[in-house]
């Protein structure tokens, strides 16, 4: 059995293949769904036998993206720089952290999502990150992360930047608990425990509660457009944990 995606343009279905074979080699716990063919303007990839994740997945989850973020940061990652893009195969790169975002926030402000203050806070925030150690971002929300037998597995392949230790951990609870409502304040705080876990294990700096609600918040404002939709029905003000009761 396949999964079949079809792709607007080459150049769309290039980078995703591209993206695919970074993952592949660089972030090797990740589990990822296997490419079977690829035609012109689709890729047929073996279907996963498994569920969407849900809260009960989460520290799986979490601990799984520790442990590829620490491996392709000794892979490849340790020469990256968020602020610029990074070579993947051929003549694709994987774009940086901070050009994109911002220029998503802009839009946010234009279609009246946002005030200028918050894009001005959040720019501030993207910039003052830009000197951290890099991991990449995989849009780990629930949809993106089959739960099968074997642990997760990963699907979709779009999509794939630059970005902060924890910016993927928490994309994964902000979208958790924009679709089911309120997560106990231990899910952070465990989560967070098994993300940090492999990156302590590799020499590299843990990610702290500020870190991680930071990006939280940054996520927010970007996720703005699509609430209503693909199943985010809680804003996240209403169920975003309290700061000092994560610490």
């Amino acid at each position: 059995m396949i999964f079949s995606k079809t792709y607007a343009t080459r150049a769309d279905l290039d980078q995703t293949l591209a993206n695919h074979a970074w993952l592949d080699e660089h972030a090797g716990p990740l589990r990822l769904a296997s490419i079977v063919r690829v035609d012109v303007d689709r890729i047929d990839f073996a279907f996963v036998e498994g569920r969407h994740a849900v809260f009960a997945d989460t520290l799986d989850v979490a601990a799984v993206l520790g442990r590829a973020h620490a491996a392709a940061w000794h892979s490849d990652l340790h020469r990256a720089l968020l602020t610029t893009t990074h070579p993947l195969d051929g003549a694709h790169h994987m774009a940086d952290f901070v050009s994109p975002r911002i220029a998503a926030l802009r839009r946010r402000t234009e279609a009246g999502l946002i005030g200028e203050q918050q894009v001005t806070a959040a720019v501030q925030a993207l910039l003052a990150a830009s000197p951290a150690p890099v991991a990449f971002y995989k849009d780990t929300n629930p949809r993106n992360v089959l739960i099968t037998a074997d642990g997760p597995v990963m699907v979709d392949f779009d999509d794939l930047t630059l970005a902060p230790f924890g910016y993927d951990l928490a994309k994964l609870l902000v979208t958790l608990a924009m679709t089911h409502g309120p997560l106990p304040i231990e899910a952070f705080t465990t989560a967070l425990a098994c993300y940090n876990q492999p990156l302590i294990d590799a020499g590299l700096l843990p990610v702290s509660v500020d870190q991680l609600l930071g990006h939280a918040d940054l996520h927010h404002l970007l996720t703005l457009p699509y609430f209503g939709q693909g199943g985010y029905r809680h804003p996240w003000p209403s169920v975003r944990p309290c700061l000092e009761e994560l610490k």
